[in-house]
């Protein structure tokens, strides 16, 4: 998770929010994204999507079989649909999301009966330094 606290420091120093994601299978880390909508004018570039892309590309597979996503916030729902889609086996993320968050919040889709694939997760792995960055990125723009 402090990998992804740097992702997330990357997206910040691009102006973009501060989310980071990576992805381990094997115990390496196969590939990693952060938050890019606004500098490829592309609102599906959220660092869970980005980097679900790379690693797509690494494995040359866009099934994502046994692989941990760690991500710094609780995934959105396009995120989670993404997961599902991919197979990822376990999904770790650092600030709960109460009002978009998508695996325990908002929703729950990580165990959703329409889905057909369930994502094992945990929330809150250094929830305080995931949630401060993104404070102190939305207070100093405000």
């Amino acid at each position: 998770m402090r990998y992804a606290i740097r992702l997330a420091q990357r997206a910040e120093q691009q102006g973009e929010v501060p989310v980071g994601a990576l992805i381990v299978k094997n115990d390496q880390c196969i590939a990693e994204g952060w938050n890019a909508s606004i500098i490829n004018h592309d609102p599906t570039a959220h660092a869970e999507m980005v980097a679900l892309r790379n690693a797509g590309k690494v494995l040359e597979n866009y099934r994502l079989i046994d692989a941990t996503l760690y991500v710094t916030l609780e995934p959105c729902v396009m995120c989670m649909g993404a997961i599902s889609h991919a197979r990822i086996k376990r999904l770790v993320f650092g600030a709960f999301d109460p009002k978009r968050g998508a695996v325990c919040n908002a929703l729950s889709l990580a165990e959703a009966s329409f889905l057909n694939h369930r994502i094992g997760w945990q929330g809150g792995v250094l929830e305080p330094d995931c949630a401060e960055i993104l404070r102190d990125f939305f207070r100093a723009r405000r």
